[in-house]
């Protein structure tokens, strides 16, 4: 296979607010932490650990001015993308890097609110549709189609 492919899907929690920069062109860029967590049991221990990695989320334009208005603290998103890597000299002249998911779609899954919510009163799982970043939902259509597929 000649071809390379940079992918990244992402399932985490909003780390702090979302950290939004307008530009002169009317252009903008959104930023945000995103934590993941894997879990296992140690085996010599039987203690169950909890590993939290950071990801450092870069949402550009119109998809940015929506993040901002509706993601905060703690809430759960779905993010899609590619891995950039950027670099730059600090204060102190020493060279900084970083790895970045520059965000291509989301979906945001639940809010804090909703997950406090959840977990207080019930433990039967809530279905809720997810709000997606790409285009206008398919219109309803009232009308019901009598037909024999199988789904």
């Amino acid at each position: 296979m000649s071809g390379t492919l940079n992918k990244v899907m992402l399932i985490g929690h909003l780390g702090d607010e979302v950290k939004i920069h307008y530009f002169e062109g009317g252009n903008c860029v959104a930023r945000f932490p995103l934590a993941t967590n894997e879990t296992y049991t140690n085996r010599q221990t039987g203690e169950k650990v909890t590993n939290t990695d950071w990801h450092n989320i870069v949402v550009r334009n119109k998809a940015a001015e929506v993040c901002e208005k509706y993601l905060s603290k703690g809430d759960k998103v779905y993010v899609e993308g590619r891995l950039k890597n950027r670099q730059w000299q600090g204060e102190d002249g020493n060279m900084r890097y970083t790895t970045e998911v520059h965000v291509q779609d989301f979906t945001f899954l639940t809010t804090k609110k909703e997950s406090m919510a959840n977990t207080q009163t019930t433990s039967a799982p809530v279905q809720q549709e997810p709000i997606r970043s790409q285009g206008p939902a398919a219109p309803m259509d009232d009308t019901e189609e009598d037909d024999d597929l199988p789904f």
